[in-house]
Formats: C-alpha cells, sequence, structure tokens
C-alpha cells in the first residue's frame, strides 16, 4: 500500500502578475480536486504579502502526485511560470508523522 504524501509549494509572482498568477493558481483548483487520489487541493494567499501563493496538497500515493504534475492544465501552468513567477517555485514533500486530526465536531 503506498503511502499518503503532502505537498507544500510557495509560489511568488514577479511584480504585476500578483492577480493573474492568482487566476492560474485559481483554476488549477477544481480540475485538480476531480484527479483520482486528490483527497485536498488548497489554494492560500499570505497576509501580509499579496505576491506570495501556498499551495497545500494532499495525495493518497505519490504515483497519485505523479499523475498529477502530468496533467494538461498543469503542464500549462508550469509552461507559463517564466511570465509569472518572481523566482522557482519552493516545493517540498512531506510524510504525516502523526496520527490524523478527526474530524470537526458537527
Amino acid at each position: 500500500m503506498s503511502e499518503q504524501v503532502t505537498l507544500v509549494a510557495h509560489i511568488k509572482a514577479k511584480a504585476g502578475q500578483e492577480e493573474e498568477l492568482g487566476r492560474r493558481l485559481t483554476a488549477l483548483v477544481e480540475p485538480t480536486r476531480a484527479e483520482p487520489g486528490c483527497i485536498n487541493y488548497d489554494l492560500h494567499r499570505l497576509n501580509d504579502d499579496g505576491s506570495v501563493w501556498m499551495l497545500y496538497e494532499n495525495w493518497v500515493s505519490k504515483a497519485a502526485l505523479d499523475a498529477h504534475f502530468k496533467m494538461p492544465y498543469l503542464e500549462a501552468f508550469i509552461a507559463s511560470k517564466d511570465e509569472l513567477l518572481a523566482e522557482d517555485m519552493d516545493i517540498k514533500l512531506y510524510s504525516m508523522a502523526s496520527s490524523p486530526a478527526p474530524d470537526p465536531a458537527p
């Protein structure tokens, strides 16, 4: 059985590209959430620096994440990164070290 994997990506927009980057990242959310193996795919924006975005993703396995990187919409986003990003994306993969949190009370 494959182990769940968490991806955290920090993405910094070029000056003047903050909103366009956000628009393109937002466009990735729904199709990615529909992919097999996607547990969650959440986009965040840094409160005190609107040029910094963060993706927090959980996948059932590394194989599911690898398949995600081959999706045409993600390949198109990656191909456009030079026009949007101030620096390379900071992408880190994690494995859960604790038991999962219980579902919140209703």
